[in-house]
């Protein structure tokens, strides 16, 4: 038999990879894709972001009832938590979507390799060749097969960053390892504030552990704009759960009944912290090790892949998409639109670069966090005559009636344009309501446009009309 020739071969099966092979698919072209483990769906499903946001609706849910009589809902009692179940039914959620991920597959006739790919140098008469190594029984080397494709691209992840010195396991966790603990901790440390460490500092501290936040950086969240790192300190402390910030860690070490973190603050003293567990959140570093960069004209930069706007690195027909990407954020959606976009040049359909400064950021914390664009300090480095907008949620109906009105929209803008730089949202819903900002931005409204248009009411989405009309002082309900 002759051998097969993919038109596109997919390295990683994580959001990027089965996002780009899908949308080859849908454009009639032959499609492999190769994932090293037994399961697709990478990090974002199966230890990322769908089984956390499953946690984060359970403490969710929790808080509520917690709350019950207020609502008028007697005869509750306090409500427990039963932790096995919690963990069964984050678990059924991953599974459900791993097996829609097989249905996929088959329904857009994807075949799919098990085993590490490698690339094995530049095309030979236009053509890719991938290696595909399968392990063996007891983790000795399997079998060694070559995937043909005209083109291929990388979409192989990340993983979780560990502080020097320092190895997972039952007390010194990653994302990994604190999605299937055995139990609650009564006391957990979380080293790092970027998204991932303040969403677990939200989920346990509504599940009654003590949490304690340390972060390098001297602000929360340091990626968003300054006012919500503000906030989210605010409502951080409000909780009960304790922050520093600009705080130097020293040392982890195990003691006879958990770990001790020491770390030196803003004021130059030493702190010295105990607890159960230790969560460590220091960012992820992309997979790029022995995929065969040394073989292309790929030169990473700190393990990262340059590539032009349409994804394309400096070997002809090899590209780089996802967590791997040099300059990207580091996001599940940023991955899913790379692969639409790779996926639908190569098949010579339309396509539309990504704009780097229209990719949402979302953290599920409570309060929520979902902001686009610049920051005010941002746009103000770059230049822009800045008018900012801010309306709070305390001042919405809607946040009164679901009580939940912490934080505010913030719309930073051009004073001169009407150009909308940047939306920066703390409260209820702001992962969903960022979305809306994303449309204006992506589409060039103006201030003036959004201003006149019609929000239905009673909505959280109407503290977004409030904010575009705070920014010209005229927002209705302050």
């Amino acid at each position: 038999m002759a051998e097969t020739i993919y038109d596109v071969a997919i390295i990683g099966g994580g959001p990027a990879g089965y996002t780009a092979a899908i949308r080859a698919a849908q454009n009639k072209l032959k499609v492999a894709l190769i994932e090293k483990e037994p399961k697709l769906g990478g990090t974002c499903l199966l230890v990322g972001c769908i089984p956390t946001k499953s946690l984060l609706f359970n403490a969710e849910v929790y808080d509520h009832l917690k709350n019950a009589k207020e609502y008028g809902l007697d005869g509750l009692g306090q409500p427990k938590l039963n932790w096995p179940v919690i963990i069964k039914r984050k678990n059924d959620v991953v599974a459900k979507h791993v097996k829609g991920l097989e249905f996929l597959m088959k329904k857009n006739k994807i075949n799919v390799y098990e085993g590490y790919g490698r690339l094995t140098g530049p095309a030979k008469d236009g053509v890719h060749s991938v290696e595909v190594m399968t392990e063996g029984g007891g983790g000795a080397e399997g079998e060694r097969n070559f995937v043909k494709a005209k083109s291929v691209i990388i979409a192989t992840g990340s993983d979780a960053r560990m502080l020097p010195g320092l190895e997972p396991d039952t007390r010194i966790l990653t994302n990994i390892e604190i999605l299937d603990i055995p139990a609650i901790p009564k006391s957990l440390i979380v080293i790092g504030a970027g998204a991932v460490g303040v969403e677990f500092a939200s989920i346990f501290k509504s599940f009654g552990s003590d949490v304690t936040v340390v972060e390098y950086l001297p602000r929360m969240v340091p990626n968003e704009d300054e006012d919500v790192s503000k906030e989210l300190a605010r409502a951080f402390r409000k909780r009960g759960i304790e922050s520093h910030v600009g705080a130097k860690v020293e040392k982890v070490e195990k003691t006879k009944d958990g770990v001790k973190v020491t770390f030196t603050g803003t004021d130059g003293k030493q702190v010295v912290k105990e607890a159960e567990k230790v969560l460590v959140a220091v960012g992820r570093a992309p997979r790029t090790e022995n995929v065969g960069l040394e073989k292309t004209k790929i030169k990473p930069d700190r393990g990262f892949i340059k590539v032009d706007e349409w994804m394309q690195t400096t070997e002809p027909g090899i590209y780089a998409i996802g967590d791997i990407v040099a300059g990207l954020p580091q996001l599940a959606h940023v991955g899913s639109m790379a692969g639409i976009v790779v996926a639908s040049k190569i098949a010579g359909k339309f396509a539309r670069p990504m704009r780097r400064d229209r990719i949402p950021a979302c953290t599920y914390t409570e309060p929520q966090i979902g902001s686009v664009g610049l920051t005010e300090a941002q746009a103000k480095e770059a230049g822009h005559q800045v008018k900012v907008g801010k309306f709070p949620f305390t001042a919405n109906s809607k946040a009164s009636i679901i009580d939940s009105h912490e934080g505010f929209v913030k719309i930073v803008s051009d004073a001169r344009y009407g150009e909308i730089l940047g939306v920066h949202i703390i409260g209820p819903s702001a992962t969903e309501l960022i979305a809306e900002a994303v449309t204006a931005m992506q589409l060039e409204a103006t201030i003036e446009e959004m201003m006149f248009t019609i929000h239905a009411h009673p909505t959280l989405a109407e503290a977004m009309l409030d904010a575009y009309g705070a920014v010209e002082g005229v927002a209705i309900n302050i």
